[in-house]
Protein backbone atom coordinates (compact mmCIF):
# COMPACT_ATOMS: atom_id res chain seq x y z
CA UNK A 1 0.00 0.00 0.00
CA UNK A 2 1.64 3.35 -1.52
CA UNK A 3 2.20 5.80 1.79
CA UNK A 4 0.05 8.08 2.22
CA UNK A 5 1.05 12.05 1.27
CA UNK A 6 -0.37 13.54 5.07
CA UNK A 7 2.30 11.02 6.05
CA UNK A 8 5.11 12.45 4.89
CA UNK A 9 8.34 14.41 7.66
CA UNK A 10 8.73 17.51 6.04
CA UNK A 11 12.18 20.05 7.66
CA UNK A 12 11.85 23.40 7.32
CA UNK A 13 14.60 25.84 6.92
CA UNK A 14 16.87 25.84 10.69
CA UNK A 15 16.43 28.89 11.99
CA UNK A 16 16.15 30.11 15.69
CA UNK A 17 14.04 28.99 18.12
CA UNK A 18 11.37 31.72 17.92
CA UNK A 19 11.35 31.95 14.25
CA UNK A 20 10.76 28.21 13.78
CA UNK A 21 8.14 27.61 16.21
CA UNK A 22 6.45 30.24 13.90
CA UNK A 23 7.28 28.67 10.44
CA UNK A 24 6.31 25.24 12.69
CA UNK A 25 2.52 27.21 13.62
CA UNK A 26 1.90 28.47 10.10
CA UNK A 27 2.90 24.60 8.46
CA UNK A 28 0.62 23.38 11.10
CA UNK A 29 -1.81 25.52 10.15
CA UNK A 30 -2.02 25.42 6.58
CA UNK A 31 -2.16 21.29 6.45
CA UNK A 32 -5.03 21.76 9.06
CA UNK A 33 -6.93 23.82 7.02
CA UNK A 34 -5.97 21.76 3.58
CA UNK A 35 -7.82 19.00 5.58
CA UNK A 36 -10.90 21.10 6.48
CA UNK A 37 -11.67 22.86 3.10
CA UNK A 38 -12.48 21.96 -0.71
CA UNK A 39 -10.76 25.09 -1.38
CA UNK A 40 -7.20 26.24 -1.34
CA UNK A 41 -6.45 29.71 -3.23
CA UNK A 42 -3.87 31.42 -3.98
CA UNK A 43 -4.41 35.63 -3.50
CA UNK A 44 -1.78 38.54 -4.23
CA UNK A 45 -1.21 40.72 -1.66
CA UNK A 46 1.45 42.97 -2.53
CA UNK A 47 1.45 46.30 -0.39
CA UNK A 48 -1.75 44.88 1.44
CA UNK A 49 -2.50 47.13 4.90
CA UNK A 50 -3.74 46.14 7.87
CA UNK A 51 -7.54 47.32 6.91
CA UNK A 52 -7.64 44.64 4.53
CA UNK A 53 -7.39 41.85 6.09
CA UNK A 54 -9.39 42.87 8.63
CA UNK A 55 -11.81 43.22 5.68
CA UNK A 56 -11.40 39.68 4.39
CA UNK A 57 -11.31 37.80 7.43
CA UNK A 58 -14.80 39.59 8.78
CA UNK A 59 -16.05 39.11 5.52
CA UNK A 60 -15.07 35.30 5.57
CA UNK A 61 -15.77 34.03 9.07
CA UNK A 62 -16.73 30.40 7.82
CA UNK A 63 -12.90 30.18 5.45
CA UNK A 64 -9.32 30.91 7.00
CA UNK A 65 -6.88 33.34 5.47
CA UNK A 66 -3.13 32.57 5.94
CA UNK A 67 -0.29 34.37 5.24
CA UNK A 68 3.54 33.20 5.85
CA UNK A 69 7.18 32.82 3.98
CA UNK A 70 6.61 31.66 0.57
CA UNK A 71 8.89 28.91 1.57
CA UNK A 72 7.29 27.99 4.74
CA UNK A 73 3.30 28.03 2.32
CA UNK A 74 5.40 26.19 -0.71
CA UNK A 75 6.74 23.36 1.81
CA UNK A 76 3.26 23.49 3.62
CA UNK A 77 1.61 22.71 0.25
CA UNK A 78 4.19 20.48 -1.28
CA UNK A 79 6.42 21.34 -4.01
CA UNK A 80 7.04 18.49 -6.08
CA UNK A 81 4.64 15.52 -7.00
CA UNK A 82 6.55 13.25 -4.46
CA UNK A 83 5.71 15.84 -1.37
CA UNK A 84 2.96 17.57 -2.18
CA UNK A 85 -0.02 17.19 0.77
CA UNK A 86 -2.58 16.02 -1.55
CA UNK A 87 -2.68 15.44 -5.65
CA UNK A 88 -1.70 17.86 -7.42
CA UNK A 89 -1.19 20.56 -5.15
CA UNK A 90 2.25 20.90 -5.99
CA UNK A 91 1.03 23.00 -9.00
CA UNK A 92 -0.35 25.90 -6.98
CA UNK A 93 3.25 26.56 -6.01
CA UNK A 94 3.99 28.14 -9.29
CA UNK A 95 1.17 31.21 -8.38
CA UNK A 96 3.27 31.70 -5.27
CA UNK A 97 5.50 34.62 -6.16
CA UNK A 98 5.72 37.62 -4.34
CA UNK A 99 3.26 38.56 -1.43
CA UNK A 100 0.64 35.84 -1.10
CA UNK A 101 -2.12 34.61 1.35
CA UNK A 102 -3.90 31.20 1.13
CA UNK A 103 -7.09 31.55 1.63
CA UNK A 104 -9.59 28.28 2.89
CA UNK A 105 -13.04 27.64 1.79
CA UNK A 106 -15.71 25.40 0.72
CA UNK A 107 -17.67 28.82 -0.97
CA UNK A 108 -17.86 28.25 -4.85
CA UNK A 109 -15.09 29.52 -6.40
CA UNK A 110 -17.72 32.11 -8.22
CA UNK A 111 -18.37 33.03 -4.80
CA UNK A 112 -14.50 33.85 -4.11
CA UNK A 113 -14.12 35.46 -7.81
CA UNK A 114 -17.27 37.60 -7.91
CA UNK A 115 -16.14 38.94 -3.51
CA UNK A 116 -12.63 39.93 -4.84
CA UNK A 117 -13.49 41.27 -8.55
CA UNK A 118 -15.45 43.53 -6.59
CA UNK A 119 -13.53 44.38 -3.07
CA UNK A 120 -11.75 47.70 -3.95
CA UNK A 121 -10.27 49.48 -0.42
CA UNK A 122 -9.29 53.48 -0.87
CA UNK A 123 -6.27 53.85 0.94
CA UNK A 124 -3.15 56.53 1.42
CA UNK A 125 -0.47 56.20 -1.21
CA UNK A 126 2.52 55.12 -0.39
CA UNK A 127 6.22 56.70 -1.23
CA UNK A 128 7.87 54.85 -4.05
CA UNK A 129 4.21 54.71 -5.66
CA UNK A 130 2.92 56.70 -8.62
CA UNK A 131 0.15 59.43 -7.40
CA UNK A 132 -2.96 58.83 -9.22
CA UNK A 133 -3.95 62.51 -9.01
CA UNK A 134 -2.29 65.77 -10.31
CA UNK A 135 -2.36 67.55 -6.38
CA UNK A 136 -2.46 70.93 -5.87
CA UNK A 137 -3.17 73.35 -2.97
CA UNK A 138 -4.89 76.54 -3.60
CA UNK A 139 -3.42 79.95 -2.86
CA UNK A 140 -5.07 81.60 0.35
CA UNK A 141 -6.38 79.94 3.41
CA UNK A 142 -5.25 76.31 3.70
CA UNK A 143 -8.34 74.12 4.43
CA UNK A 144 -8.03 70.41 5.81
CA UNK A 145 -8.82 68.68 2.04
CA UNK A 146 -6.34 71.42 0.54
CA UNK A 147 -8.85 72.07 -2.22
CA UNK A 148 -10.71 68.66 -2.87
CA UNK A 149 -13.99 70.16 -1.62
CA UNK A 150 -15.88 73.23 -1.62
CA UNK A 151 -14.92 75.80 0.67
CA UNK A 152 -18.40 76.01 2.40
CA UNK A 153 -18.07 72.04 3.24
CA UNK A 154 -14.64 72.32 4.22
CA UNK A 155 -12.70 74.29 7.43
CA UNK A 156 -9.77 76.27 7.83
CA UNK A 157 -7.01 73.79 8.68
CA UNK A 158 -5.50 74.67 12.63
CA UNK A 159 -3.07 76.79 13.13
CA UNK A 160 -1.40 74.88 15.81
CA UNK A 161 -0.48 72.27 12.23
CA UNK A 162 1.79 75.60 10.34
CA UNK A 163 4.60 74.59 12.08
CA UNK A 164 4.85 71.23 11.06
CA UNK A 165 2.78 72.07 7.25
CA UNK A 166 6.57 74.73 7.04
CA UNK A 167 9.32 72.67 8.97
CA UNK A 168 8.72 68.79 8.09
CA UNK A 169 6.61 69.20 4.84
CA UNK A 170 8.19 71.74 3.66
CA UNK A 171 5.52 73.50 2.75
CA UNK A 172 5.83 77.63 1.98
CA UNK A 173 2.58 78.65 4.60
CA UNK A 174 2.60 81.72 7.39
CA UNK A 175 0.27 82.55 9.64
CA UNK A 176 -2.07 85.57 8.75
CA UNK A 177 -4.53 86.80 10.63
CA UNK A 178 -4.15 83.51 13.20
CA UNK A 179 -4.81 81.13 9.32
CA UNK A 180 -2.21 79.26 7.93
CA UNK A 181 -1.89 80.72 4.66
CA UNK A 182 -0.31 80.06 1.09
CA UNK A 183 0.68 83.41 -1.36
CA UNK A 184 0.28 81.35 -4.33
CA UNK A 185 -1.07 77.60 -5.56
CA UNK A 186 1.23 74.98 -4.45
CA UNK A 187 1.83 71.74 -6.56
CA UNK A 188 2.60 68.97 -4.35
CA UNK A 189 2.24 66.25 -7.38
CA UNK A 190 1.94 65.50 -10.70
CA UNK A 191 -0.20 62.46 -11.89
CA UNK A 192 1.59 59.87 -12.26
CA UNK A 193 4.48 60.57 -10.56
CA UNK A 194 6.44 59.04 -8.25
CA UNK A 195 6.02 59.83 -4.52
CA UNK A 196 8.80 60.19 -2.44
CA UNK A 197 7.93 60.18 1.21
CA UNK A 198 7.48 63.64 2.18
CA UNK A 199 4.87 64.32 -0.86
CA UNK A 200 3.11 61.25 0.85
CA UNK A 201 3.03 62.69 3.88
CA UNK A 202 1.36 65.85 2.25
CA UNK A 203 -1.17 63.78 0.76
CA UNK A 204 -1.96 61.71 3.59
CA UNK A 205 -2.07 64.98 6.02
CA UNK A 206 -4.62 66.68 3.74
CA UNK A 207 -6.77 63.55 3.68
CA UNK A 208 -5.82 62.43 0.52
CA UNK A 209 -6.68 58.57 -0.35
CA UNK A 210 -6.91 58.06 -3.48
CA UNK A 211 -5.47 54.86 -3.99
CA UNK A 212 -7.43 51.96 -4.90
CA UNK A 213 -6.10 48.69 -3.59
CA UNK A 214 -7.64 45.73 -5.08
CA UNK A 215 -6.71 41.62 -4.25
CA UNK A 216 -5.34 39.76 -6.86
CA UNK A 217 -6.88 36.66 -7.13
CA UNK A 218 -3.78 34.41 -8.55
CA UNK A 219 -5.13 30.88 -8.66
CA UNK A 220 -7.16 27.78 -6.75
CA UNK A 221 -6.59 24.02 -6.30
CA UNK A 222 -9.96 22.54 -6.15
CA UNK A 223 -9.80 19.53 -3.12
CA UNK A 224 -12.30 17.32 -4.70
CA UNK A 225 -10.94 17.04 -8.44
CA UNK A 226 -7.90 17.73 -7.59
CA UNK A 227 -7.57 20.54 -10.26
CA UNK A 228 -5.59 23.77 -10.34
CA UNK A 229 -7.12 26.69 -12.09
CA UNK A 230 -5.05 30.01 -12.70
CA UNK A 231 -6.46 33.54 -13.21
CA UNK A 232 -3.57 34.84 -14.84
CA UNK A 233 -5.69 35.80 -17.61
CA UNK A 234 -8.15 37.36 -16.04
CA UNK A 235 -6.30 39.95 -13.69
Amino acid sequence: MPRSKRSKLVTLAQTDKKGRENKERIFDDIREALDQFKYTWVLGLQDVRTPVLQDIRRDWTGSKLIMGKRKVLEKALGQTPAEEYKDNLHELTKYTEGVVGLLFTDESPETVSDYFKAYVKSDYSRAKSKSPITFVIPEGIVYSRGGQVAVEEDVPMSHSMEPTLRNKLQLPTKIVHGKITLEKPYKVVEKGSVLDVRQALILKTFGVACSDFKVKIIAYHDGESNEVKSFDDEN
